[in-house]
């Protein structure tokens, strides 16, 4: 009893007594939301005792810097640095409850241009239960407050801190060594930071997060043209030749692309309570004049929408970590879409967008591109009511960007950005016409009425573009840009697909998005070809005949008898007809049955899939980690500058109102505008 009571009087009277009690609350807290707020999988003893194990080093690393103050400072040096890691824990709570990743410094280094609505969003996920990650820093106050602790004034042997952290260093490398132990290559390749969580802890993926971020600066700093050599190998051996029967049947056409706000393909044909969700999507995708692929998968990263952006505009991939269009969108050199089309085809090319202009650094990466027009938020009316979530209304937005598009000289190349569909999913109850589903899930039943809304917004600029014959003349493309549930929400994924059960092979199949092909007299089909948005721009530049010979492209057509079939995912998991990869387990594509104990040949084929991913995404990520394309370009290519593209509204109004633009739709219908023929039954705008 003597022993108890001293160790307890040691406990709560002593600085190193009081550490030890932060440490242990700590660790026990942050294994807790471990538990219960993250899905990271640890399977078998090792990675269960690992999982345990690594909160313990890096608080007593960071904790330990407190014990080498003196007197009181020393307690609420502790205090503090307690309350920023649980900080840090409640803000990965919430960034992964959304988007089932972790927060690197990436994307806290350009949240500024990404932030908008950013307080509802945080509003709409955070539970109660988040609290705990405070529970720590609470219990402590306490018990300083009912002074259970007393403050021990008396100064720790210089020897003795040091001896805390050297352990604690120790106990870092010795986790490391097992982590490396039961995964090889943890650090060295392309895995899902769920992996560094599992294995090594929040706080350390936080380090490594930091070093890889510092790696890319350095990377770029040291980057010559030789760093090209082993890339043009690599797309040379690797190149697919195009579909001739499909080269140039869109040559000369508009392109009008429809970027479909966290759009997922099992939308199309979905039904609720007997109604079809997206009916004119519905009609569209089954058109005989429609090539639309039913494989077609997202492979975003942290960078969502601006990693579909940048795969399609480049087909180069986004980042492991952050979002290329933010962090190098002004710097970099590209070879664009935009550029490509302008000087091949002399198309006129722009974005519209009901959105802020800095979102995702657009108003800067656009240039870059060599976007000749973006049109954002302030060349649109914002009413009360007009604007939510994101941006404009998708239907407001479209109505008001007739004025606009009826005005580009033709052929043009139009990228129109919807937001509708955007999380949280919240539609004002005037413009709900289908009822919410009723998985209970809050974050997933305001799905439908968004998506709903966004298929009604497109059925009537589809009636406008045939009612002014601009139809005729155009070939749309419809693309998800990613996911629009996240893998965090399995339970009413199984209710919404009919499903018993959805596990982690379920959640990489939902990565399908639409992509379709849309025209006049095209010949159309169901293509059940794998292939991601890393493909996109090559199958384009094919339908429009145009050779982009010489550019630097990761993707292929998706149209030739050729292509790979192999889609990688930014984490590096992939999927193919056959095979599946999903966090480091493999499965059977068609069955979804996992592969427990391949033969050797087996094994053989899934380690080749899994290395031709890794190198993919690697050299990609080499070529905007250290700007590459700014050593090369194809003898054809004129290098985009973006000084050259303003954006000021005044000078776009004026060069876009011309009356000099005798290709538009706006000279062809003898300077009237077709304003009038465009009908949407948004209430906003009724008289």
């Amino acid at each position: 009893m003597s022993r108890t009571k001293s160790f307890l009087q040691w406990l709560t009277r002593t600085k190193l007594g009081f550490f030890t009690i932060v440490l242990t609350l700590f660790w026990l807290n942050t294994y807790f939301i471990y538990l219960t707020k993250f899905n990271l999988g640890a399977v078998g003893s090792m990675q269960q005792f690992l999982l345990l194990l690594n909160p313990i080093p890096a608080g007593m690393l960071l904790l330990g810097i407190g014990l080498f103050f003196k007197g009181r400072k020393s307690y609420w040096i502790i205090l503090i640095i307690d309350l920023l890691l649980s900080l840090w824990l409640f803000a990965n709570i919430l960034y992964y409850r959304e988007f089932s990743n972790f927060l690197s410094f990436s994307i806290i280094k350009t949240s500024g241009s990404t932030s908008d609505n950013l307080g509802k969003s945080i509003v709409g996920i955070t539970k109660i239960s988040d609290f705990l990650s405070f529970s720590s820093v609470v219990i402590i106050l306490i018990l300083l407050l009912t002074k259970i602790i007393k403050i021990d004034v008396r100064p720790l042997k210089i020897k003795v801190n040091a001896l805390i952290e050297v352990l604690a260093l120790t106990l870092m490398g010795l986790n490391l060594t097992m982590a490396q132990h039961d995964r090889s290559g943890l650090l060295t390749r392309t895995f899902d930071n769920n992996y560094i969580v599992k294995y090594l802890g929040i706080n350390e993926y936080a380090v490594y997060d930091g070093f890889k971020t510092a790696q890319a600066s350095a990377q770029m700093a040291k980057a010559n043209v030789n760093d090209l050599r082993s890339i043009k190998k690599y797309l040379k051996l690797n190149y697919v030749k195009p579909n001739p029967e499909y080269q140039g049947v869109a040559k000369g056409k508009n392109v009008l692309v429809i970027h479909l706000e966290s759009f997922q393909q099992f939308l199309i044909g979905y039904k609720w309570k007997g109604k079809e969700v997206t009916p004119n999507l519905n009609k569209i995708y089954h058109a005989k004049d429609s090539i639309s692929f039913d494989n077609f998968f997202n492979q975003v990263g942290q960078g969502k929408t601006s990693d579909a952006e940048m795969m399609l505009e480049n087909s180069l991939f986004g980042l492991q970590s952050g979002s290329a269009m933010s962090s190098y969108g002004t710097s970099n050199t590209f070879e664009s879409a935009p550029a490509i089309l302008h000087q091949k085809a002399d198309y006129t090319t722009a974005v519209m967008h009901g959105g802020e202009g800095s979102f995702w650094n657009r108003n800067n990466a656009y240039k870059s591109f060599g976007f000749q027009y973006f049109l954002p938020l302030n060349y649109f009316k914002n009413k009360p009511g007009y604007y939510i979530g994101y941006g404009l209304k998708d239907k407001i937005f479209f109505d008001q960007s007739i004025k606009y598009i009826e005005r580009l000289p033709q052929p043009f190349y139009l990228k129109m950005i919807t937001v509708t569909n955007h999380y949280p999913y919240d539609l004002d109850k005037k413009n709900q016409t289908i009822s919410k589903t009723d998985t209970g899930d809050e974050t997933v039943d305001g799905y439908v009425q968004t998506a709903h809304y966004l298929d009604q917004a497109i059925g009537s600029l589809m009636k406008w573009m045939k009612k002014t014959g601009l139809y005729k003349n155009t070939l749309i493309m419809f693309y998800g840009d990613h996911y629009g549930i996240s893998g965090n929400h399995h339970k009413a994924c199984a209710q919404l697909l009919k499903q018993d059960t959805f596990n982690d092979f379920d959640n990489l199949n939902s990565q399908r998005v639409p992509l379709i092909f849309h025209m006049k007299g095209l010949k159309g089909k169901i293509d059940h070809t794998y292939g991601g948005e890393i493909d996109v721009l090559p199958t384009l530049l094919n339908l429009l005949g145009i050779n982009d010979k010489g550019t630097i492209q990761f993707g292929h057509d998706l149209l030739s008898k050729d292509a790979p079939q192999i889609i990688a995912q930014r984490n590096g998991d992939f999927i193919t007809p056959e095979y599946a990869k999903v966090s480091g387990d493999y499965y059977y594509t068609k069955t979804g049955k996992e592969i427990i104990d391949p033969d050797k040949k087996l094994k053989e084929k899934l380690m080749s899939l899994s290395n031709q991913v890794t190198t993919q995404l690697s050299l990609s990520d080499r070529i905007i980690n250290g700007n590459l394309l700014r050593f090369y370009k194809p003898s054809w290519f004129k290098s985009v500058k973006p000084k050259d593209y303003n954006y000021g509204e005044q000078e776009t109004l004026d060069n876009l109102m011309s009356k000099d633009n005798k290709t538009s739709l706006w000279y062809k219908n003898h300077q009237r505008t077709t304003q009038k023929d465009f009908k949407t039954d948004a209430p906003e705008l009724k008289k």
